[in-house]
């Protein structure tokens, strides 16, 4: 009999030895409050799964308690979310809300890719279809770190089993932001001699977007820039190679590219944007790449495998000239146990930055 964890359009009339399941903020008592109200500083605890299984789709959406509340400004990246494997101490997920559902920057946006999209209205209807399989149990939690009270919808949909099928990685994910990029002046540079020269032969000063120790495989990531650059030069934030190095290895790395858009699947300094199921440009910037830009790479096709470790960076502006605001959410399967994850900032750390408050 042929058998797969995640059902796809071609595996989808096989017999499924499970049962479905689901967990979902519906009102108790057969009412209309269909939601869970999460206090200031309070963590709750939305799903606490026994035995085995795997989520295969989460949807949520939140908001203030009257819709007629001006919701409290970056609040998606003040709500955290943490997920833990096999009743594990340490989280393998904890990252930003809004963040970890594939868009940085505090914000929402329509886009759809395989694994994450935002649905209307206006991108507040989340959904995730990583698959998430656990051995003796799942635990999910949402922090509201907020001024306000925050109402959470949510559906956790998973499959239930008699026993884990061997061979099966846990999902993690982490959330990592630099501000700003340690870059360099520009001094007696012409603009053209600070954008395009220069040699980096080592990746020590790379934008690191996840470093994991174990084996596994890295499925992807989402990555958001802020420029900050006060110039009205050609002022593309970009330019920058990623360099994956793995095991170990030594510069250069097996892994290696040839500039920020070239990653993501692009080219040509992009603004236009775009979604396709494993890369795309969500958010594209404004004239000269001003302001806030996002975009996504799924390796769900061409995972990136490791044995003992991978550092995965990423020039920020070619030679790391360039110092902006980067943050980015990191996807992967890895054995545990995992090594516990560095402290997740404040959230006072966390907050985009307001563009009224940068003086060009």
């Amino acid at each position: 009999m042929i058998y797969s964890l995640v059902a796809s359009l071609s595996t989808i009339a096989y017999y499924r030895n499970a049962k479905r399941k689901r967990i979902s903020s519906y009102d108790r008592t057969g009412g209309n409050d269909d939601r869970i109200y999460i206090k200031p500083g309070e963590t709750a605890v939305v799903a606490d799964i026994q035995g085995a299984g795997c989520i295969n789709h989460i949807w949520c959406t939140m908001g203030e308690v009257l819709p007629s509340i001006e919701p409290e400004e970056y609040y998606l990246r003040k709500m955290v979310l943490r997920m833990y494997w096999d009743g594990e101490e340490d989280p393998s997920v904890e990252v930003p809300i809004g963040d970890f559902f594939g868009m940085g920057h505090g914000m929402c946006k329509n886009f759809v890719s395989a694994p994450l999209q935002m649905s209307p209205e206006n991108g507040k209807g989340f959904n995730c279809w990583f698959p998430m399989p656990f051995k003796e149990g799942a635990k999910i939690t949402l922090t509201n770190e907020c001024n306000e009270v925050k109402v959470f919808y949510y559906y956790i949909d998973y499959e239930e089993y008699t026993a884990l099928p061997e061979g099966l990685l846990r999902f993690h994910a982490t959330w990592n932001r630099e501000c700003p990029t340690a870059g360099v002046e520009q001094g007696n540079m012409s603009n053209l001699e600070w954008c395009f020269t220069g040699q980096n032969t080592t990746g020590d000063e790379n934008y690191v977007i996840l470093e994991a120790f174990g084996r596994g495989h890295y499925v992807g990531c989402n990555i958001n820039i802020h420029n900050l650059r006060d110039s009205s030069k050609w002022d593309w934030p970009g330019e920058g190679d990623d360099m994956i190095f793995i095991d170990g290895e030594k510069w250069p790395p097996n892994i290696h590219g040839t500039g920020t858009e070239d990653y993501v699947n692009m080219a040509y300094c992009p603004t236009q944007e775009y979604n396709a199921p494993y890369h795309g440009l969500i958010l594209g910037g404004r004239d000269n790449w001003k302001g806030k830009i996002t975009y996504y790479r799924y390796h769900i096709q061409d995972p990136i495998m490791f044995e003992k470790s991978i550092r995965v960076t990423i020039e920020h502006g070619h030679n790391n000239h360039r110092s902006d605001d980067w943050s980015s959410t990191a996807y992967w399967y890895q054995e545990e146990p995992h090594r516990k994850f560095k402290p997740l900032p404040p959230v006072e750390k966390r907050l985009p930055l307001d563009e009224k408050s940068l003086l060009w």
